[in-house]
């Protein structure tokens, strides 16, 4: 009788057991889709669970942040050539190589890195000519956009200066450069996709954590000293490129009704005054972009279109003010496939 209570028992208990490993399996389902929804909204959360890291911090004077998809975080070893650069140029580093030179320290060492970043200055002074020039801080301090805020300078203040020309400043490239450092060294580890950008300069390589291009903003060039307004003009689609852009709409000030932006032409000594904007670059190299950008907003629409024309390599995204004073924009035509359907 025993034996014949238990026959009846093995098949409830088979049932039992089936039972609780299918509840089993659909709580874990529900889990797993309630987790992908979250990611699906959470761009934290799906950057997480496709391996992308987010790293960020202050480099240069300004903000950093990077973000890379990878088997581990390298934090450590991006801010470790972080501060390579800033050792280099930084202006806001005493102990930087341009700080020394700039005192008169002709003994200080030219590592390999500085080199290059001088190299380059020279071939884009040359070919834009003169409208990058490294040897412009003297002249960025007397108009009060550098570490001295003196008084406007006299037109003999002015003609005394671009003589001199005893002091370099490289922040129209640094910032770039920095981005390219980064970038050879996530590439270095294996990794793929990847941004990195320093206060607005950018380089990309395959795609973000939604598997789409990178999407980078451009400013809508609006007064905004305060950095508070953020207004975009567009958004460029950006993979496997870099990307930089160099505007008069935050760094600037008013004096006897007129407005002076932090934009030095190196061959006048004088703020620009003209149509341009914001240029924006996009090109093999952040050091390049970011190089190119500073001298079309020097250059203007016509200057800047005339080197574009040489350079097939570049491509160029323009915000300038037309004959009416309004709001234009002017961009190569290989960029049309950026820009948002």
């Amino acid at each position: 009788m025993k034996r014949n209570n238990l026959y009846w028992q093995i098949p409830l208990l088979v049932l039992l057991i089936a039972g609780t490993f299918y509840i089993a399996r659909e709580r874990r389902n529900e889990a797993e889709a309630e987790r992908t929804a979250e990611q699906q909204n959470d761009p934290a959360a799906q950057a997480e669970a496709t391996g992308f890291f987010h790293d960020d911090g202050v480099i240069f004077g300004t903000f950093y942040k990077i973000t890379y998809q990878a088997t581990a975080n390298l934090k450590d070893s991006i801010e470790a050539e972080l501060q390579k650069v800033d050792a280099e140029f930084s202006m806001f580093n005493e102990q930087s190589t341009v700080a020394a030179i700039n005192r008169g320290d002709t003994a200080v060492a030219r590592s390999d890195m500085f080199r290059e970043v001088y190299e380059l200055a020279l071939e884009v002074n040359a070919d834009t000519d003169g409208a990058f020039d490294i040897s412009v801080a003297p002249l960025v301090n007397a108009w009060g956009f550098g570490f001295k805020h003196e008084q406007m300078p006299t037109p003999q203040q002015v003609d005394s200066l671009l003589k001199i020309r005893n002091q370099m400043d490289f922040s129209a490239i640094a910032k770039g450069y920095g981005c390219d450092v980064v970038a050879r060294l996530l590439e270095s580890r294996g990794i793929r996709n990847f941004m990195v950008e320093i206060g607005g300069e950018v380089v990309t390589r395959g795609h973000n954590p939604r598997h789409d291009a990178w999407r980078i903003g451009v400013t809508k060039p609006t007064d905004d000293s305060l950095a508070i307004d953020g207004e975009l003009q567009t958004v460029l689609s950006v993979s496997d490129m870099a990307m930089a852009t160099s505007g008069n709409y935050r760094n600037f000030y008013y004096k006897g009704g007129r407005k002076y932006a932090h934009t030095i032409d190196p061959r006048t000594g004088y703020p620009v005054q003209h149509e341009m904007l914001s240029a924006t670059v996009l090109g093999p190299t952040c050091a390049v972009a970011d190089a190119y950008a500073t001298s079309f907003m020097v250059l203007g629409l016509n200057g800047a279109k005339a080197v574009l024309d040489r350079h097939p390599e570049l491509m160029g995204y323009f915000i300038y003010t037309d004959q009416n004073g309004q709001l234009a924009v002017w961009h190569s035509p290989r960029l049309a496939s950026l820009l948002p359907e």
